[in-house]
Formats: C-alpha cells, sequence, structure tokens
C-alpha cells in the first residue's frame, strides 16, 4: 500500500533520502502483521487450528473448509482467464509493446498478480532490464564488433517486502519505491538487509547489516541510471480500500470452521459414550467388560427393574445443518462468489437467468478491472520508453484495454442475438459479443471468404447439372453488360458534342 509524503521534503527525486527511505520502510513493516494474517488465510493457517475441545477425552478435529482459497482461485480465474487486450488508438502503432508483452509471457503474470490482489487487496511489479548476451556483428575488415544488449522484465513482488512513495496531490504521482529483501547465511540466520531504491532515474541498492533501517554508514553496492525515467516499481489496487476479496469474510469463515468442527467432534464424543447400568454392577473380569465395550456380550439383569443403556449426549443434526448452510450462503452472498458445487447453480437455466445470478460477480469484475487497468497504463507507458529508446516509434497514448470475464456464457443465446440483430445493428459490434474474438474485421472477412466460396461451389454445381443453361445465362450477362456500356459510351458521346 502506497504512502504519501510532501514532494517538497525530499529535493531532488533521484538522490536517495535516508529519512525518507526509513519512514517508508516502518510503514511497510507496520502493515505485515495484517498481510502475514491473510496470506496465512489462503494458505489453510486459520484460526480453527487454536480451536480446543470441551471435553478433555475427545480432541478436536479441527476441520478446516478453506473458504478463502476457493474465493481467491474463483475470482482470480474469472477476472484473468482470458487474457487482457490492447487495441491501439486509430493512426497510432503499439506493435513493438505488443511484442514485449508476448516475450514475457505477460498472461501468467497477470495471473499471479491478480492472485495478490485478491488476497492482499494490492500488488506490485517491477520492470528491470536483464543483460543478455551481446549482438555480434562483423564490419568489412572482418573485425567483431559486440554490442550491449538487454532484454526487459516484468516480475511481480510480494507487497510485505515493497512499498511506493507518492506524493500527497489528489494525483499520487510516485516519487519513489522501496524493496527490502532479508538477506540469510548458508545456516539459514539473518545476515542483513539488502535495501534497493527505484528513483525516476536512478537504482540504488544499500545493504544494511543490523536492521532494515538504513543508516548514513550503510554502504552501496549497487547504483545504476534507470532508462524508465519513472518509478518502475507500481502499485495495483484491488478497490478503493486495498481490502482483499475475503477480508471482510474472515468471521464468517471462522464460525463456518469452528461449526464444522463442533459438529465432527460432537459425533466423536457421541460414538465415544458412556456405559451405564441401573439395579447392578459389573464384576471385575476384565475380559467380560472388554467383550461389552465391543458389543459382543449383554450383562443380564440380576435383580427386577435392573437395567442397562448408553449415556449419550443428544443434538439436533437438522438444526446444525441449517445453520452451516446458513453461514456458507452467507459467505458467497458478501463475497459475491457464487457456488459453482450448488446442485441448483447450474441447472438447466437461460442465458437471461444466468446473467441474473452472476449479477453481483459481473459488477464486482467491473470494478476490479477499473482500478486493474489504471496500473495497466503505467505498466504501457513504461515499456514504450524501453522500445522507443531501442528505436521503435510506439504510441500507447489512447490505447484500448479490454478485459472479457472468465464466466459462463450462454453461447447459443449469443448467437440468436447476433442473428436478430443483423441489418439493424453492425457486424462489426454485433460480432464482438462473441467470446474470445479479439478483432470482429477479421471475422467479417472470413465471413466474406465463406460467402465467396459458397457462390463459386453452387456456380460449380450449377455448370455440372446444365452446362448449357449457365452459357446462356453467361452471354445474356456479357450481351447486357456491352449494351449498357455503349449506352454510357453513347451518352458520353452526346453530352462530348
Amino acid at each position: 500500500m502506497a504512502v504519501t509524503i510532501d514532494r517538497d521534503l525530499l529535493g531532488d527525486l533521484n538522490e536517495p533520502n535516508i529519512e525518507a527511505i526509513n519512514y517508508a520502510i516502518r510503514e511497510l513493516r507496520s502493515r505485515k502483521s495484517r498481510l502475514d494474517k491473510l496470506a496465512n488465510y489462503y494458505n489453510g493457517k486459520q484460526e480453527v487450528e487454536n480451536h480446543e475441545f470441551e471435553n478433555a477425552n475427545v480432541k478436536a478435529s479441527n476441520v478446516m473448509v478453506n473458504h478463502a482459497k476457493y474465493i481467491t482461485d474463483m475470482n482470480v480465474g474469472f477476472m484473468t482467464g482470458n487474457p487482457v487486450k490492447y487495441t491501439a488508438d486509430k493512426g497510432k502503432n503499439i506493435d513493438e509493446v505488443l511484442d514485449v508483452l508476448k516475450n514475457i509471457d505477460i498472461h501468467k503474470h497477470d495471473i499471479e498478480l491478480e492472485k495478490d490482489l485478491s488476497v492482499f487487496g494490492y500488488g506490485y511489479e517491477l520492470l528491470y532490464l536483464k543483460q543478455t548476451d551481446p549482438i555480434t556483428t562483423v564490419d568489412r575488415m572482418g573485425n567483431e564488433k559486440f554490442t550491449p544488449n538487454t532484454e526487459l522484465r516484468v516480475e511481480v513482488v510480494d507487497p510485505r517486502a515493497a512499498i511506493v512513495v507518492t506524493d500527497d496531490t489528489v494525483e499520487h504521482e510516485p516519487l519513489f519505491g522501496v524493496f527490502v529483501q532479508e538477506k540469510k547465511d548458508l545456516s539459514g540466520i539473518t545476515d542483513g538487509y539488502s535495501v534497493t531504491v527505484y528513483m525516476p532515474k536512478r537504482v540504488v541498492e544499500y545493504r544494511s547489516k543490523l536492521s532494515a533501517n538504513l543508516s548514513a554508514d550503510d554502504p552501496i553496492v549497487y547504483d545504476s541510471e534507470s532508462l524508465f525515467g519513472a518509478v518502475p516499481l507500481i502499485e495495483y489496487r484491488n478497490n478503493e480500500e486495498r481490502q482483499g476479496d475475503f477480508e471482510q469474510l474472515i468471521s464468517l469463515i471462522d464460525a463456518y470452521n469452528l461449526l464444522q468442527t463442533d459438529r465432527i467432534s460432537d459425533k466423536e464424543a457421541f460414538v465415544d459414550a458412556l456405559l451405564v447400568t441401573f439395579g447392578f454392577g459389573l464384576g471385575d473380569d476384565k475380559d467380560d467388560i472388554q467383550r461389552l465395550k465391543r458389543g459382543a456380550i449383554e450383562a443380564p439383569p440380576r435383580e427386577e427393574g435392573a437395567d442397562i443403556e448408553w449415556l449419550t449426549k443428544s443434538f439436533d443434526e437438522t438444526q446444525v445443518n441449517l445453520l452451516s448452510q446458513s453461514v456458507e450462503n452467507d459467505i458467497h452472498k458478501i463475497s459475491y462468489v457464487p457456488n459453482m458445487n450448488d446442485e441448483k447453480f447450474m441447472g438447466n437455466v437461460s442465458g437471461e437467468a444466468m446473467k441474473f445470478k452472476l449479477f453481483g460477480l459481473e459488477n464486482l469484475l467491473s470494478i476490479k478491472q477499473r482500478y486493474f487497468f489504471d496500473g495497466l497504463r503505467r505498466r504501457l507507458n513504461l515499456i514504450q520508453t524501453i522500445v522507443n529508446i531501442k528505436g521503435a516509434n510506439d504510441d500507447v497514448s489512447g490505447c484500448d484495454i479490454s478485459l472479457t470475464a472468465n464466466i459462463p456464457v450462454n453461447l447459443s443465446d449469443v448467437v440468436n442475438n447476433i442473428k436478430n440483430a443483423d441489418g439493424v445493428i453492425p457486424r462489426k459490434y454485433t460480432y464482438s459479443w462473441l467470446p474470445d474474438v479479439d478483432n470482429p474485421q477479421e471475422v467479417i472477412d472470413e465471413m466474406d471468404q465463406q460467402d465467396a466460396e459458397n457462390v463459386r461451389k453452387n456456380q460449380r454445381a450449377l455448370q455440372e447439372q446444365d452446362p448449357d443453361r449457365l452459357e446462356v445465362e453467361d452471354s445474356q450477362d456479357d450481351s447486357s453488360t456491352n449494351q449498357e456500356g455503349t449506352e454510357q459510351d453513347n451518352g458520353h458521346s452526346k453530352r462530348t458534342r
């Protein structure tokens, strides 16, 4: 989560300010406990592990149903199951930028980034240039020349280790970014910290021996020029509040796990019931007692009115099951993520009915997309800077960013809607309703080719059935064409005279 400070306190943005860097590090460390808790809930380390059952003779089952992971994984699939699409503004070119995104497998990167957004409420990515094998050329004299070569890379950064500092204006422009990495020796013992500061035109790495906070005596191990012209550490937001998708549901998740745990523990207590005798007692024969526990023998009543029975703790399974379903329904209702395992959800429903079932989810995804696109635009601008330095002429301003949510679609309804809209709405728009269609114009061109091929097939079929008729029709068409041409020529001659 970004932290804001007064721009005037820094002076030169490309000169490290130790006091401001330490302030950012303190803010980063103050948020670690919250982020660790969210990460633990996603990974299955939840509060139910500390639950103890009241009956000392029965061990708590500690059942953990990981709704946190379900909500995150489903949202990541809905959000980034389909790749993000980029379309250049009219008259502009972004081919080199798109090539970079393709080479770094940006779709996989976006999935990892969206997972951080869903769990923590915000995420970070770092753009950097990696040195690769130099380019070898040979001049006319046969001399080899080596030219340094770099590749643009993008990596997801753990939000618990990175922070961006912005100004306190309404635009919140990034001033610098900090990445803190704990260093350990071969014994696994902490051996200091690496603190990297990303400025618009400079990158500096410090090595601190005592703590993550820097001092004026800490050495600089790396100092290099940055070609991006802006902070290459980008923050992405999941929503305005920077909250995770399941963060507000932790109490419901704990309640559901506790209910399921006690439910199974009560079952174990029910099985491990006490045997009570009335009007008589059992002897000291240990073999008979063990056999009695296994249900192998029955103890006969020795006096009138004597009896034997199990002392059990009764509970209403129906009411417990109803409460469990109610809590789980609240989890799905508040998270807007439907229960895909519900038999009623994926029944035989129409496309319109499916839209209403997914209405809340689509609203959630539309909000997430808006904030996601803010970070994508910063990414495009940084990539544009590098590719243009290398000789390209790309312009990402006005670039259209679109994302099709990976949710169930009734394809038959979509096709019927396209048919009904034909002649009313241009096909360039109706074909965009089809899933997995990046460029509707390509579909239009393919349809034109298909229509032309069908016409040729029909002509060949008619010629095979009645060759003479086809020749007569062709001759009539030729004569009509010649007659029209003659009339046009005559009219032209009259107008000329």
